[in-house]
């Protein structure tokens, strides 16, 4: 499976990444919040773990970004804070799981088994004709070419 974590603190991030390689995953990283968005618009991960307190764009507002542009992806929010109303926050805002730091790293595994098991069994859609097969779930070919779009018309110097 392909993983995002987006953290800050480069120990965390270091240690999380080595861990689930070591599981057998393809982890890529971001250690802030523009950064995190932008891998995570490309609709290619089966989970994103994020950080809530990131510079440049806090997870939430990355959460909230992802979901508006139905980045369907399961979220783990992983983060120092530990109010219930800061989690609650979070799942209502589109997370779907929230852990606090610290944490045994046999938990946080557990949690993305738990995550991308209930992902691989939500059936997804298929679109066939001939020999094309379009995945409505996870092949968001459009979105991503908007996104590619709407950075180089931003950096032309164009608002979109």
């Amino acid at each position: 499976m392909r993983l995002l974590v987006v953290e800050d603190e480069k120990k965390v991030l270091s240690f999380i990444k080595k861990g689930l390689e070591e599981e057998g995953h393809a982890v890529d990283t971001a250690s802030d919040g523009e950064t995190g968005l932008d891998m995570g618009l490309d609709g290619i991960h089966d989970l994103i773990i994020l950080d809530i307190n990131l510079p440049q764009k806090d997870g939430l507002s990355v959460l909230r970004a992802l979901r508006k542009h139905n980045i369907i992806t399961p979220v783990l929010l992983l983060t120092a804070r530990t109010a219930v109303e800061d989690r609650v926050t979070g799942l209502d805002t589109g997370a779907d799981d929230y852990l606090t730091k610290p944490f045994a790293f046999q938990e946080l595994l557990a949690r993305v088994r738990a995550l991308l098991r209930r992902k691989a069994e939500a059936k997804s859609p298929l679109l066939s004709v001939a020999d094309l097969t379009l995945d409505l779930a996870r092949t968001n070919v459009i979105d991503v070419y908007i996104n590619y779009l709407r950075k180089k018309i931003e950096a032309a110097g164009f608002e979109t």
